[in-house]
């Protein structure tokens, strides 16, 4: 062995691997060298894409060069999720990505082009947020025990923006937990859903705290309970369903950032830090609270454990309510 480390061609292959070795370290200590393009699988103006704007300007701030929003939507984000998993793993794009297609999609048996659990890597949690359960201001219910009390006797319906969606998911959810059967009533979006509630076409409904705000302080519907783990702080004196007797029937939407599996470890790093600091900066809290979001930073190691955790999750409840995608 110490014969062959002399011979020419050993000593020439020794010095190409330390070369590349060194080119690969200084790219990595020198990143971001170049602008860097941020994902998102979803149309301009919601939710997600006004999250992924106000963090990608912060990020141009901190790391010195542009980070462009691209908006890939496409199939409720599953497309550019698979886009992403082919891309090389340079740490230059990087995706803001959903609930759905990372725990939810693919549990539904259509071939999707990536593994949720091996063809990406976890950089930080970005957002975490509730559904919150609506009823018309003329359903006599006031709380999670009166509703359920009332699907016990009579039919009750909920509408959802659509299925497989989190809140379809949460009304599955909680009629296993409470064994009741409370009928999906699913609609394209929830605009429909909202008109239809309000006219008492439907009986209750899951949405979003900035979807319900307008009608809850007209009296025109009444919110009975949030789908989190903890409280809403833009509806703190709206219990959960968790502390109204179903601690199972917990149901969070997220947004969080993922890469390319095989990035390099320090750039990982790299990224994991300046999403951490960008979401902790006080004026992008302000700025994603007037859209109703809550920045929620985490390490990579907890954001790769709760996306697993959902994963199976979602897995059974679906399983357990035969729901089939659309």
């Amino acid at each position: 062995m110490h014969r062959l480390l002399h011979h020419p061609l050993h000593r020439l292959l020794l010095a190409a691997a330390v070369l590349a070795a060194s080119l690969q370290a200084d790219a990595q200590s020198d990143f971001p060298s170049r602008p860097i393009t941020m994902l998102v699988g979803f149309a301009p103006g919601g939710a997600a894409d006004v999250t992924a704007r106000i963090i990608a300007k912060k990020l141009s701030d901190q790391m010195g060069q542009p980070v462009t929003v691209e908006n890939k939507g496409g199939a409720g984000g599953n497309i550019v999720h698979q886009q992403l998993a082919g891309l090389p793993p340079d740490g230059y794009t990087i995706l803001l990505g959903s609930v759905g297609p990372l725990a939810i999609s693919p549990h539904f048996g259509a071939k999707l082009g990536y593994d949720p659990l091996k063809d990406f890597a976890p950089l930080s949690m970005a957002a975490m947020f509730s559904q919150v359960l609506l009823v018309p201001g003329s359903l006599p219910v006031k709380d999670i025990k009166e509703y359920i009390a009332l699907a016990k006797k009579q039919s009750v319906d909920f509408a959802s923006s659509g299925i497989g969606s989190i809140p379809h998911l949460a009304g599955e959810l909680l009629n296993q937990e409470a064994k009741v059967q409370i009928v999906h009533i699913p609609y394209k979006g929830g605009g429909a859903a909202v008109t239809d509630l309000l006219s008492g076409r439907v009986n209750s409904l899951y949405g979003s705290p900035a979807t319900a705000a307008p009608y809850l302080e007209s009296g025109r519907m009444r919110a009975i309970a949030v789908t989190g783990a903890k409280r809403s702080p833009f509806m703190p004196t709206v219990p959960t369903i968790a502390e109204q007797g179903y601690p199972g029937a917990v149901a969070e939407n997220w947004y969080a950032f993922i890469a390319p599996a095989k990035v390099p470890a320090p750039i990982l790093e790299r990224w994991n830090r300046e999403l951490v600091k960008a979401l902790s900066a006080p004026d992008v809290k302000e700025q994603m609270a007037k859209h109703f979001l809550e920045p929620n930073p985490s390490t990579r190691e907890e954001l790769g454990a709760y996306i697993r955790k959902e994963y199976e999750m979602w897995g059974k409840v679906i399983k357990s309510a035969g729901i089939k995608g659309e």
